[in-house]
């Protein structure tokens, strides 16, 4: 099996459980929050912040490449890790919920989907054969079957048909992807849909030097401990200073994978990508049994728990949630997908889950909106004008070490581009932080205690 999940500890109160999900590129250690690079990119951000950050895992958009700038481009490149420069695991999802947002533009068929593209309105057809052949040439870690989500709310109809037709895509897609697998076992450099697959011995050395860091079986990659220097507790008040006024993000110590050229992507071995089948079902939890079980008969490397987010109550997401992730195997990853605030991820795990995606760090830095240990702070407002102290007091990335609320409300106010850059620099490391920290406590047998303390905040 490509990916291998292991798991380290589990709350005795909770669901909640701290693991290692062995990938070709490298270990994540879960719970684990991925990024969303949708174009091949995390918005604002190079892919050195992101691995300063500690980000172990982004997620790659199926949809929004296959048309810009076109999968057989990314297949030429030698897959998306080399496309983007990014030697570290990759999932990509499969456009459906992408089809879903944008139904004014498509047409779900027995077959598959048929839209038209929000780029240029050209016509194309997506079909589970397809969308397996688009993330085999952008050849991730791991794949996501084509699905149908359905919005909030739906009738029992709506869900029934489409848990009845995401699993009979599910199995499609498994064909498909079982075939192209086998044109691979037991050979090396073979090629499937143009991109090199090697399938030698079990290794992630590149010229001698470790891509994917080595395992910590107490937190993930932390900036903050990188920075252990003088300037840790810089306020606004002691800049400039002869030691800290040329400091930038520039000048964090760089990862060992530094020196990587887009070549050195192409030699890391066993790179076949894992494929997960996604549960549907609304907020039906008949229909969700059914979807699992479904689902459970095809033997996916892992689960997705897809549909929420889509506008139900906070209460009905996190109730089908714990419900799905407990049909689902133990020893299989269990993806929440499209979720989502900080409280959606400590809620989520205590429910069972391992992996959360969702474009509301970025896309809410973007927009003058910060996520703080105090709540958002939505850094436009005429009250930060004058305001000196640091986005969050207590947090320790170089953003709230250097720059004060003032700095950061005239750079948005002005429209120059720095503050969007900076907003999603300390939201991500937020979201990887809070991650952080629950996996520490989950470790340390404190999860319960740490679960109680968070919710107990205003």
């Amino acid at each position: 099996m490509p990916i291998k999940f292991e798991i380290l500890a589990e709350d005795k109160l909770t669901h909640a459980r701290a693991g290692l999900l062995h990938t070709p590129h490298g270990v994540i250690e879960t719970p684990i929050f991925m990024p969303v690079g949708t174009g091949g990119t995390v918005k604002g951000m190079t892919q050195e912040m992101l691995e300063a950050l500690g980000v172990q895992i982004l997620l790659g958009n199926t949809y929004h490449l296959y048309l810009r700038p076109g999968h057989e481009l990314i297949r030429e490149a030698g897959g998306l890790h080399r496309f983007m420069s990014w030697p570290h695991p990759i999932l990509t999802d499969s456009g459906g919920f992408q089809v879903m947002s944008l139904k004014s533009l498509g047409r779900v068929t027995e077959d598959g989907v048929e839209f038209r593209s929000h780029l240029d309105g050209s016509s194309h057809f997506l079909s589970p054969e397809r969308a397996m052949e688009i993330q085999l040439a952008l050849a991730p870690d791991i794949m996501m079957c084509l699905d149908e989500c359905v919005e909030y709310p739906a009738s029992h109809e709506a869900l029934q048909r489409s848990v009845s037709l995401t699993t009979r895509w599910a199995k499609r897609a498994k064909e498909k992807v079982s075939g192209a697998r086998c044109q691979v076992s037991g050979e090396c450099a073979k090629q499937v849909s143009g991109v090199r697959y090697q399938v030698s011995e079990p290794a992630h050395q590149v010229s001698g030097e470790q891509v994917s860091g080595e395992r910590s079986d107490l937190v993930g990659p932390d900036d903050s401990r990188a920075l252990q220097t003088d300037t840790r507790h810089l306020t606004p008040d002691t800049l400039p200073s002869p030691d800290t006024r040329h400091l930038t993000p520039g000048t964090l110590p760089s990862p060992d994978t530094r020196h990587l050229t887009p070549d050195t992507f192409l030699s890391v071995p066993d790179t076949f990508p894992s494929l997960f089948g996604i549960v549907q079902g609304g907020t039906d939890k008949e229909l969700r049994r059914q979807s699992a079980e479904q689902l459970l008969d095809l033997d996916f490397e892992g689960y997705a728990v897809g549909g929420l987010a889509v506008g139900e109550p906070k209460s009905e997401m996190y109730d089908i949630a714990e419900y799905t992730a407990a049909l689902l195997p133990r020893d299989r990853p269990r993806y929440l997908m499209g979720v989502g605030t900080p409280e959606d991820l400590l809620e989520g795990v205590a429910r069972g889950i391992d992996m959360f995606d969702c474009v509301m760090p970025t896309r809410n830095a973007r927009n003058a909106c910060a996520f703080t240990s105090e709540g958002k702070v939505i850094i436009k407002n005429a009250r930060y004008a004058r305001d000196e102290r640091p986005l969050d007091p207590h947090c320790t990335c170089v953003v709230c070490r250097r720059y004060s609320r003032r700095y950061l409300r005239h750079l948005f106010v002005t429209g120059e581009m720095l503050g969007a850059i900076l907003a999603t620099h300390h939201n991500i490391h937020f979201y990887l932080d809070t991650m952080r920290r629950i996996r520490q406590s989950l470790l340390f047998g404190e999860f319960a205690e740490f679960h109680a303390g968070m919710r107990s905040k205003p």
